[in-house]
């Protein structure tokens, strides 16, 4: 496997053989679906192939109220969901074998390790996108991820290549929960309230920053608006950037995120009131928008909701030499108790420039913890969560999915292609462009 981004797949995680067991019944008191064990095509399609109920399917964001809107899949044909697993690696590693550079297979860092064992290149969805572009002559990028991930490889990449998602339903909670509408009326409301002019330094009202997990719609809103997009890499860097052209900063569509990297730069709190898009100017006086800095997002990661700061206790108890670190897009207060935050690739590597018979507590998805825990096994490395509840949407894709892409692209078909209209695109790839030109500090972590 191609993967200049390190993290090779352990031969047999442990995830799947938990899941089992909740599944079974032999593991108690998780608060995780069941369902989880079933395939993902049981919640492609309703009964009798009626249409699928809405919702993200069992995982982290089972009880979040999917869009009306939102993309759904289709069914996969029964010699896929029959197939066993063996099977359905033969056929990928066929279908991959025959294709040769005609396709290139992304998978994200939360993926199963079923899925990431067929993938040319591993990483956050940033990373993945870039990393497709150092494949040009692939005629197909099949991203194994969720929706919005699909959308940026679909803007980074040539108009000659097509994207696949292999399951459309696979999107993201915490992107639905900023869109496009919303995001509209809540830059009308303030521009009534804090106006168009530009203060004496020249700086506008508001700069919309978006964070990468948002839909391509969003990406081109802040690109029309002047505004840009972040990664959890860079958050600080991009907010120096927002602040040196604005008096203040509408962040969507992860209130975290934007919390914690503001608090860090010595933002206070009293200054970054949070937006409520279903109440009158999100829920604030007139008076709270003006002494704003920060206007975040009434959104959130299901997966790193799910971390507190009494599992850090826990853990700080049971290994007193412990190293708590966890994803930005907790909570302030698992932020703030552990010892150090930063995005995956920061998390990563922390592991990697460890002493042997280190201790590492993780606050983030449960495929990513348990394989880094498969790869450095000279350290103890557990999951902060005791309950094993990967991300709903990224557990859509399975190897069927996988196989049954790559045997459509080998019939000549390309089915799942993920799209963004050039009125759309254009504005997003600037907001991009302009991310692109801001270098990350020199920690895209931090340490306490």
């Amino acid at each position: 496997m191609t993967n200049p981004i390190t993290l090779s797949p352990p031969v047999d995680a442990s995830v799947d053989r938990t899941l089992q067991l909740i599944g079974s019944g032999a593991s108690a008191g998780s608060s995780c679906s069941p369902g989880l064990t079933s395939g993902p095509w049981e919640y492609d399609v309703g009964p009798a192939g009626a249409p699928a109920a809405p919702g993200y399917g069992p995982g982290a964001s089972q009880d979040n109220p999917l869009p009306g809107a939102a993309p759904r899949q289709g069914a996969l044909p029964a010699s896929y969901t029959e197939a066993t697993e063996a099977e359905l690696h033969e056929r990928i590693r066929a279908a991959k074998a025959e294709l040769g550079e005609r396709v290139v297979v992304l998978g994200h860092f939360y993926q199963r390790d079923e899925v990431v064992a067929h993938a040319d290149f591993v990483g956050d969805s940033f990373q993945l996108a870039k990393a497709a572009r150092t494949r040009p002559e692939a005629e197909a990028i099949v991203f194994c991820g969720v929706h919005f991930m699909a959308e940026t490889a679909d803007l980074l990449s040539t108009a000659a290549q097509s994207v696949i998602l292999p399951n459309l339903a696979a999107g993201c909670s915490m992107a639905d929960m900023a869109d496009l509408d919303s995001v509209m009326d809540c830059w009308e409301q303030l521009e009534e309230v804090y106006g168009t002019t530009p203060d004496e330094a020249g700086r506008a009202p508001v700069i919309p920053v978006t964070y990468m997990n948002s839909s391509a719609a969003l990406k081109g809103f802040v690109g029309q608006h002047g505004g840009i997009v972040c990664t959890s890499s860079n958050a600080a860097a991009v907010l120096d950037w927002a602040f040196e052209r604005g008096q203040r900063v509408l962040f969507f569509p992860d209130q975290h995120l934007g919390r914690n990297t503001a608090k860090a730069m010595g933002i206070g709190l009293e200054q970054m009131p949070l937006w409520n898009p279903r109440k009158p100017l999100g829920g604030n006086t007139e008076q709270e928008l003006d002494e704003a800095k920060v206007l975040l997002w009434h959104g959130f990661c299901s997966v790193h909701k799910r971390f507190t700061v009494d599992q850090i206790a826990k853990a700080r108890a049971e290994y007193p030499d412990v190293h708590v670190v966890v994803h930005p897009e907790c909570p302030m207060p698992v932020v703030d108790a552990a010892d150090s935050a930063g995005s995956t690739d920061f998390i990563v590597k922390a592991i990697e420039a460890a002493p042997a018979g280190s201790t590492f507590a993780i606050g983030t998805e449960i495929n990513l913890v348990q394989r880094l825990a498969a790869q450095y096994p000279q350290h103890t490395i557990f999951c902060l969560d005791p309950v094993i509840c990967p991300c709903s949407t990224m557990y859509r894709i399975h190897p069927g999915y996988l196989a049954w892409v790559l045997e459509s692209l080998l019939a000549g078909e390309v089915v799942n292609r993920i799209t963004v209209s050039d009125e759309v695109a254009d504005p997003a790839r600037v907001a991009l462009e302009r991310m692109l030109s801001v270098a990350p500090r020199a920690t895209a972590g931090t340490q306490r």
